[in-house]
């Protein structure tokens, strides 16, 4: 007598092994872990101190370029002073004092490409530490 009928031959496996697959993940997330933290710290670096003060700016490494809503320009007490001129002072005084500090106090109704246009010259010849002054909220 047969055990199995002819009809279990002919039936179809409905069931997924999923034990491979749960063998794959948990080997990826395997290989996740421990390369994580190699990338993060592939490239030695020696952070710096923190906690410290700001340096402070003196008042002689400070130059105001002042720029009124009609697009005219002014160097500290000079008026009426061309954007060539001003990046040459500015560069002449940069050569001079590495930490010089731009301030750039321009009119509200004035147009941006003009302020631009300063922030552009002073970037193009090295000098990054620029001031866009704003006026204090009132309290």
């Amino acid at each position: 007598m047969r055990r199995f009928s002819q009809r279990s031959a002919l039936v179809t496996l409905s069931e997924i092994n999923i034990t491979p697959l749960l063998d794959l993940a948990f080997v990826l997330l395997i290989i996740f872990v421990i390369t994580t933290p190699l990338l993060e710290n592939s490239i030695p670096v020696t952070l710096p101190k923190g906690g410290q003060a700001a340096r402070t700016v003196q008042q002689r490494d400070f130059r105001t370029i002042t720029i009124t809503a009609r697009g005219e320009y002014a160097l500290d007490k000079q008026k009426n002073i061309s954007l060539d001129q001003i990046e040459a002072n500015l560069v002449r005084d940069f050569q001079v004092n590495t930490n010089l500090v731009i301030r750039i106090r321009a009119d509200e109704n004035g147009k941006n490409k003009d302020t631009y246009a300063v922030i552009d010259r002073c970037l193009r010849r090295g000098m990054n530490r620029i001031d866009l002054r704003t006026e204090p909220p009132k309290r």
